[in-house]
């Protein structure tokens, strides 16, 4: 089992940037991913990284967010810049694998992070 615990959000005006982290402990996985749902949609994933540190990415972020982890500290990051007011939603961190060429979430998650965009 793994426990996740989010944090780093935030309200910020459209343009701004915010930093998530991703804190685990008990049993690492070899994929980490965040997902996003804002209200009335569904949860959508984000981004994801393994721990060889490949990444990918929801088109919708691409070239404005990055995950990353330090492996050593247990944790996932998400920085996200250039924010637009339909960012805003409850951020999730979730582990999962890397499989066929995609990410694979289990049914770990944390609480949650809201992260509000003004425009």
């Amino acid at each position: 089992q793994v426990q996740l615990v989010e944090s780093g959000g935030g309200l910020v005006q459209a343009g701004g940037s915010l930093r998530l982290s991703c804190a685990a402990s008990g049993r690492s996985y070899n994929a980490m991913g965040w997902y996003r749902q804002a209200p009335g949609k569904q949860r959508e994933l984000v981004a994801s990284i393994t721990n060889g540190l490949m990444t990918n990415y929801a088109d919708s972020v691409k070239g404005r967010f990055t995950v990353s982890r330090d492996n050593a500290k247990n944790t996932v990051y998400l920085q996200m810049s250039s924010l637009k007011p339909e960012d805003t939603a409850v951020y999730y961190c979730n582990a999962g694998m890397w499989r066929s060429g995609k990410y694979v979430s289990f049914d770990y998650w944390g609480r949650g992070t809201q992260v509000t965009v003004s425009s």
